[in-house]
């Protein structure tokens, strides 16, 4: 119900409440029977008409009260009524206030979509600058991978610790620790060429090892150019190889003729040919050798020429790889005439002190104690004179190496126990008839040029946890080969009988332990420049001097 119709119904209430009775008749007229009568009926009818009025209030009374609960009730409907609306209107607010919230989220929805979108642009654009930047860094890492894949890295570093002993009553034992570190790396430079360089310690005057001692005071060790070659070596004709520069050895040879340190200079042409279908003889080489050893414009250059011949045989159970080297040396004087840089000699002529960590110039007959002087990293054990008409030291002999290995592999049953046979035989063909004795006077001794070695040993160093074990003997005369090239661990250069046992354990893949002990002595101590313990008198037998050597070697 409205309010309207509810203030209507209470209107009707009031009126009907606050209506006059009806009128009470005039003054009565003076009594009489008949008007006694009248009045009588007239009082019961005015007590009916009072009765009924009575009744009539009292249902008015009852309406009255009715209309009243119904506008309480009314009332309370409108008070709900009126508090829902209000609350309807609040939430027409609230929603209102909403609206208008979401429609300035909306707008900046709106802003942000359209910024969105323009962000969306320039990432797109970004993106495609940097697909585009990406796939130019792809090439070039590309590029610089295929470049680097071409190159492959070497090296090892090795420890060291030996020692020395020999009985003699003025002898001393020493004991000494070392370290040598090698880096080299290789690459094709095209399909057909392959160059490489290698960096190494060791003293600049000492050619025959890369150690470094672990003395002078913590100082920093020589590092120096070890090798820096190129080679080719053609696809379509791969029995050739043409190699130039300071490069490892191409050919086959043992300690007997030059140390395992020295890489050789000058230039080497191999030919190898595989052969497929011969019964044993699988491989027939031979190549061409011109090593530069010194370069002298005032005088002549010094050099050496020569070749070898070899081939593989494999009769199924051993294999054997001979070979044969003829190389002549020319000029070789100039090795006992070297510069103070040459041998980093301590002191020069006329008191001028020359710095080096090198051996320094090689004592012997006739030889200078100052450079230019002899060089030779563990002695100068060759036959030496002074020319009387130069007054300049020479070689007694002149060298001309022929040189014989049969290298030989038997199978044991166990593959990786394998047994190995080493036999050389070196001559040198232009030796001097009779060597010269501790005085430097001829002798009635014939030549002094051949050199023996033996060695045997079992097992393998090829992969984890092999093992060899060995011994070698090497008798070694004076003018075999020449003395500044030879193995520089051995007792003496020259003049020798020498004995090494020795021992290999490979750790890990690339880690090796061994150890070798050396025992030896001077051959024939009545000859010129000897190397003697001191005390020892010439012509009497040298004692012994023992080397123990303990490695761990690290290659990559």
């Amino acid at each position: 119900m409205s309010p309207r119709s509810l203030l209507t119904l209470f209107a009707a209430g009031l009126m009907l409440v606050t209506s006059p009775a009806p009128c009470v008749a005039a003054a009565a007229k003076p009594r009489t029977k008949s008007s006694a009568v009248a009045r009588s009926s007239e009082v019961q009818q005015l007590r009916e008409l009072i009765t009924a009025q009575q009744r009539q209030l009292e249902d008015q009374h009852s309406q009255m009260d009715a209309i009243r609960t119904q506008l309480q009730q009314l009332l309370q409907n409108s008070q709900q009524t009126s508090g829902a609306t209000q609350k309807a209107q609040e939430s027409a607010d609230q929603a209102q206030a909403v609206a208008v919230k979401a429609q300035q989220s909306a707008s900046q929805a709106d802003t942000m979509a359209t910024q969105a979108s323009d962000n969306a642009i320039e990432a797109k654009t970004a993106f495609a600058l940097a697909r585009t930047s990406g796939d130019e860094q792809a090439k070039r890492v590309g590029a610089l991978e295929s470049s680097l894949s071409r190159f492959r890295f070497t090296g090892d570093v090795r420890l060291r610790g030996e020692s020395f002993f020999q009985d003699c009553p003025q002898c001393i034992g020493r004991n000494r620790a070392r370290v040598r570190v090698r880096l080299g790396i290789e690459g094709k430079l095209s399909e057909d060429f392959v160059g490489g360089l290698a960096l190494a310690t060791g003293s600049l005057g000492d050619p025959t090892t890369t150690n470094e001692s672990l003395t002078n005071f913590f100082d920093r060790k020589t590092i120096a150019l070890d090798r820096g070659f190129i080679s080719y070596q053609p696809l379509a004709h791969r029995w050739l190889q043409l190699t130039g520069g300071k490069f490892a050895y191409t050919w086959n040879r043992t300690s007997v003729t030059f140390d395992q340190d020295i890489n050789p200079e000058g230039f080497a042409e191999k030919f190898s040919f595989d052969l497929k279908h011969a019964a044993f003889l699988k491989n027939v080489n031979f190549q061409v050798l011109q090593l530069l050893f010194n370069e002298d414009r005032k005088v002549a250059d010094s050099f050496a020429v020569g070749g070898q011949f070899g081939g593989k045989l494999d009769f199924g159970f051993f294999t054997s790889t001979p070979s044969f080297t003829i190389l002549n040396w020319r000029n070789t004087d100039a090795l006992l005439a070297a510069s103070a840089f040459a041998v980093q000699a301590t002191t020069g002529g006329s008191g001028i002190t020359t710095p080096g960590e090198g051996p320094g110039c090689a004592p012997g007959l006739g030889l200078p104690s100052v450079a230019p002087c002899a060089i030779a990293a563990n002695g100068m054990t060759n036959a030496t004179f002074l020319d009387p008409v130069t007054k300049k030291p020479r070689f007694l002999s002149r060298f001309l190496y022929a040189d014989f290995i049969l290298n030989n592999q038997f199978k044991t049953g166990i593959a990786r126990l394998p047994f190995n046979l080493l036999l050389e035989y070196e001559n040198n063909l232009n030796a001097a008839d009779h060597p010269l004795d501790a005085k430097g006077n001829p002798t009635t001794l014939g030549k002094q040029s051949h050199a023996y070695l033996v060695d045997v040993s079992l097992g393998q160093i090829k992969n984890k946890n092999d093992v060899q074990f060995g011994y070698a003997f090497q008798r070694q005369e004076q003018d075999s080969i020449i003395a500044s090239f030879a193995e520089s661990d051995q007792r003496a250069p020259t003049n020798i009988l020498q004995n090494r046992i020795y021992a290999l354990w490979k750790l890990r893949q690339n880690t090796v332990a061994s150890t070798s002990f050396w025992i030896g002595r001077t051959l024939n101590s009545g000859l010129a420049n000897a190397v003697l313990a001191p005390g020892t008198t010439a012509g009497t037998q040298e004692p012994y001097l023992r080397r123990v050597q303990f490695d761990l070697i690290y290659s990559f």
